[in-house]
């Protein structure tokens, strides 16, 4: 069993193969957390987990308990008003306008699983993998509020996911404040939070901090995820790194507002809460009605962060991801954007089809510009049917073509957005997200259609659908390339208009449900101006997400390595284009590019047809390579192993092998070249100490404890560089590891 319930001391213990998460039900009736950490054993009771001190100057539960303190106890989902001083899980308030709130344990039950919940992406037990959930039943007496708080445990993944539900049983109105999906209180505040922010182009670049007293916190506002900050973090323990210590990682299953925040209180015990963002929500919740709050992640190991990151890549693919693409390999893709841009004709794409046919090239994605009449960024989004200037015999026909010559065909779309310059907005210019009388803000000269209103989602499911049909769609790139202003819901009521962006992103959710729902060979891809959308959220009907529009490999070393702590590599979308690179104007060679670009699901966004006969054989030769590793690049397991982030290092290296450990695949990349450097030593890891590899085929054979403990010489570059008339600048070794008799 992995959950335990002791009713007589009302203890819950949660068990995975390697952890234990126990909270138990206090004197006043509230949850009170007690461990989150390695197994340990069940008890009936843990006497020594819950002991507390009277303290001075806080407030008790009631006269005859001084001892009861709420502000010094840690605890499950803390409302406030009652003691606890600290940000609390959730705020209600009543018609009067009070704020206090009292849910008090009244049962349990345990079900077998995980479902899923409807109308949210969320995680499931499809294969019968020993998951349980522990519904905790809650009440309010004096309102008739009702509280249930879910506990899925995922024993053979060392997962737990939360979320809370509010049931209004009574007869009055409340307005849902602040619902967060998940709280835990940790005894003290030895820790360091690492985040993943950055920007546009600068993706989920590593943070890493002690804790400080206060609230440190990240969040979105965008009705995104954000490339500004990433959902997804840790707490480490200071000392732990790659391979070794206490690692705790949460993560949402949502696409919006959110906010991670962490509380250092005054006895340096330290508070996390997840959830939908507080300063854009409420939430009104009438008589008979129910809200849900996103799905949380909660995840934790003692062997340091790779460990971390690999516990979730299971998870991810055994119990969230779509079944039919989660282990699949997905298909090396050209995209024509970086070759033609908006200038395009049949014979062009043509064109790069047939000489990505040759290269060994399996996708042929055709970006914007084949709707409407797009001929540039200011037009025509919404009008969801072939340029006929472009494309005279239509898109059936060009797909035709494609599939004729053994080629997938994929499509770019930009299901949310709307052009003025429009016919879609000439029929519907109500459908535009706007506040009435107030000027709207442009953002790459378009707008945002109103997901809320029903007729908005069921107008763009027939005309994809319709696209899918015609097309025989294999493939689609769903971007989202700006951010909402002037947030407003024509058909909410006033009182409504905070409940504006989650119910936003319920519409792109329920739009992606019925897409993924009648298409299901139909493989998505998520961008969202390149990375501001890389989710839970998303992953979930988008098995992978366009990491960044940053393609310059030197970024790109930085943005997948961030990323890999939350994300596995077959979720990032990672492309080989053209030098100098368009974001950086930076030169690195074809090899490099390639390298950073193996680990993640590959494709090429340059003009092949432009390519010498000296590029053509080397990507030929690239594709070979990728297509006899793709499973290993795709879905082996990851250790990072020297870090873009550590200045000092000056280099990045990581490393895939398979479940038998028989192979494995490593890069290690230079960033820039130093005078006369000191000898230099790769450590493989994740390989069997007493199995004997080659490196590279090469005559020696070598034992995996001296691979992993004494390293493997790496020559340097410099020498090499010079007689080849290059710079040993961005240069990346690849090393392949084949278990030999």
């Amino acid at each position: 069993m992995a959950i335990t319930a002791e009713e007589k001391t009302g203890t819950f213990h949660l068990q995975t193969d390697n952890t234990s998460y126990i909270f138990q039900v206090m004197d006043n009736g509230e949850l009170g957390q007690l461990y989150y950490g390695s197994k340990i054993h069940v008890r009936p009771q843990y006497v020594n987990l819950s002991v507390r001190e009277q303290r001075n100057a806080t407030t008790a539960w009631k006269l005859e308990r001084p001892d009861f303190q709420p502000d010094v106890l840690k605890q499950e989902y803390a409302s406030f008003g009652k003691g606890d001083f600290r940000y609390p899980a959730y705020k209600l308030i009543a018609e009067n306008g009070s704020g206090i709130s009292e849910f008090v344990y009244k049962r349990y039950e345990i079900v077998e699983g995980k479902t899923r919940i409807a109308g949210l992406p969320s995680a499931f037990d499809d294969t019968k993998d020993d998951a349980q959930t522990l519904i905790i039943h809650m009440e309010d007496v004096f309102s008739g509020l009702e509280l249930e708080l879910s506990y899925s445990i995922f024993p053979h993944q060392d997962v737990l996911v939360r979320s809370a539900l509010f049931n209004n049983c009574g007869s009055k109105e409340f307005t849902l404040a602040d619902a967060f999906s998940a709280q835990l209180d940790l005894p003290d505040c030895k820790y360091d939070l690492l985040h993943f922010s950055g920007s546009w182009a600068r993706e989920r670049h590593l943070h890493r901090a002690h804790l400080r007293p206060g609230i440190q916190s990240i969040g979105s506002m965008r009705t995104a995820s954000s490339a500004q900050h990433n959902p997804f973090i840790m707490l480490a323990r200071s000392g732990a790194d790659e391979d070794t210590g206490e690692v705790f990682g949460f993560n949402l299953i949502y696409s919006g507002n959110f906010l991670d925040q962490v509380e250092v209180d005054q006895f340096e015990t330290t508070r996390i809460l997840l959830g939908i963002n507080p300063a854009e929500f409420s939430w009104r919740l009438l008589p008979g009605q129910s809200f849900q709050t996103p799905e949380c992640i909660f995840s934790y190991t003692a062997a340091g962060m790779n460990g971390l990151s690999q516990q979730l890549a299971r998870f991810y693919r055994e119990h969230l991801l779509p079944a039919r693409f989660a282990e699949t390999e997905r298909p090396v893709l050209i995209n024509n954007w970086e070759a033609t841009y908006f200038d395009f004709d049949e014979k062009k794409l043509l064109s790069i089809a047939e000489k990505a046919k040759e290269l060994g090239i399996e996708l042929f994605v055709l970006d914007d510009g084949w709707f409407g009449c797009r001929n540039d960024d200011t037009t025509s989004l919404g009008d969801w049917f072939a340029d006929t200037d472009k494309l005279p015999l239509g898109l059936d026909h060009l797909a035709k073509q494609i599939h004729a010559m053994q080629l997938k065909f994929g499509l770019w779309f930009e299901p949310e957005m709307i052009s003025l310059d429009s016919r879609l907005y000439d029929r519907h210019p109500e459908w535009v997200i706007h506040v009435p009388g107030r000027a709207m803000s442009p953002g790459r000269n378009q707008f945002v259609l109103d997901f809320t209103r029903q007729e908005v989602v069921d107008y763009l499911f027939e005309a994809m659908g319709r696209i899918i049909e015609d097309a025989h769609l294999d493939y689609i790139k769903w971007d989202m390339n700006r951010h909402i202003t002037e947030m407003f819901g024509a058909c909410l009521a006033p009182e409504q208009q905070m409940e504006m962006p989650h119910r936003y992103i319920l519409g792109v959710y329920q739009l992606y449900e019925r897409l993924t729902s009648s298409y299901p060979h139909v493989l998505f891809e998520s961008c969202a101006s390149g990375g501001g959308r890389f989710d839970l959220g998303m992953m979930y009907y988008a098995p992978q997400a366009w990491a960044s529009d940053n393609t310059d490999a030197a970024e790109r070393m930085l943005i997948q390595f961030g990323t890999s702590y939350g994300y596995p590599q077959s979720m990032m979308g990672a492309h080989v284009s053209a030098v100098p690179n368009g974001q950086t104007g930076r030169v690195t060679p074809l090899e490099t590019r390639t390298a950073v670009a193996f680990f993640g699901a590959f494709g090429y966004e340059l003009d092949i047809t432009a390519l010498s006969a000296e590029e053509t054989f080397k990507i030929k030769d690239q594709i070979k390579f990728y297509k006899k590793y793709r499973s290993l690049f795709q879905f082996g397991t990851l250790y990072r192993i020297e870090s873009p982030f550590d200045d000092e290092q000056n280099v990045m290296s990581w490393q895939v092998v398979s479940n038998d450990k028989k192979h494995a695949v490593a890069c290690r990349c230079q960033i820039l070249n130093r005078a006369n450097p000191p000898y230099t030593r790769i450590y493989f890891k994740g390989l069997t100490a007493d199995q004997k590899y080659t490196v590279n085929d090469s005559a020696e054979k070598f034992y995996g404890d001296e691979l992993m403990n004494a390293g493997f010489f790496v020559q340097q570059l410099m020498d090499a560089c010079r007689h080849a008339g290059v710079s040993a600048d961005f240069q990346a070794a690849l090393f392949v590891l084949k278990a030999v008799e």
